[in-house]
């Protein structure tokens, strides 16, 4: 079992994982300090843990956006809507064909 420090939002917090899991740890303690800044700014400083609750906001936001805007792609929400939308017109041309 490996063990980590990383430095968030200038707190350096230790924790444990998996051997080999370092540099992935790594590489998101990266991804939050771009964002931390932001964070520190939002939640005026007040305490580390106002400041973390703003870095959670503002990555569930990403990841939020993402899931309903991927790159590249068409949101599943979307799909889903255009999905349920055919159903209806097809079950109304049934109906219709069924019933003139």
């Amino acid at each position: 079992m490996g063990q980590i420090t990383l430095t968030v939002a200038g707190r350096s917090h230790t924790i444990a994982c998996r051997d080999g899991e370092e540099v992935h740890l790594e590489r998101l303690e990266g991804i939050l300090n771009k964002h931390a800044e932001t964070a520190l700014h939002a939640s005026g400083g007040l305490s580390g843990e106002r400041t973390m609750l703003f870095l959670a906001l503002i990555l569930a936001d990403l990841y939020d956006e993402a899931e309903r805007n991927p790159p590249g792609g068409v949101s599943p929400v979307l799909l889903d809507n255009l999905a349920d939308r055919l159903e209806s017109v097809a079950a109304a041309l049934e109906d219709r064909a069924e019933n003139p």
